[in-house]
């Protein structure tokens, strides 16, 4: 059974979705944030992150990951960290030998819920749906599912 890990970075909050597929069906397996204190600097939250990942990629073990591609921020710096979690992220992928996957914030949400301009509350209510879960996921990691969710259906 092809187990997927879904991304979705961010310097305060990178979240997580591991879903396997098998015959057509999506099982949830685990989803959650990899949460830093927006009150430390910036380069001392990185370790967190880094930590965060590899912990996730070991316990359970991808064989493909899907990762947000990045998008141009209105704020620069903003966009700059964004891309270097994205980076970290990423080069753990490749560390563990596990093949990426790249998918822009509105393929994503097409994918989810037909719309390319849906807002989060409709991404968070079709992943919900989508892996009939009892509650609805928090947003970063309603969008690292929607991620996975988005590669597999783009097989």
């Amino acid at each position: 059974m092809p187990r997927i890990v879904g991304f979705d970075p961010g310097s305060r909050t990178t979240g997580f979705g591991i879903i396997d597929y098998q015959q057509g069906q999506l099982h949830y397996v685990a989803s959650g944030t990899i949460s830093t204190d927006p009150k430390t600097p910036y380069l001392d939250r990185l370790p967190t992150i880094v930590e965060g990942v590899d912990a996730v990629l070991q316990e359970y073990q991808p064989k493909a990951a899907a990762i947000e591609r990045a998008f141009v921020a209105a704020n620069a710096g903003t966009a700059l960290k964004l891309g270097q979690v994205r980076g970290i992220t990423m080069g753990l992928l490749i560390l563990h030998t596990v093949p990426i996957y790249e998918y822009s914030p509105r393929e994503v949400k097409k994918m989810i819920t037909g719309k390319g301009n849906a807002d989060k509350q409709q991404v968070q209510y079709m992943v919900q749906k989508l892996l009939n879960l009892s509650g609805i996921p928090g947003e970063d990691a309603a969008d690292a599912l929607a991620v996975a969710i988005s590669h597999i259906r783009h097989l």
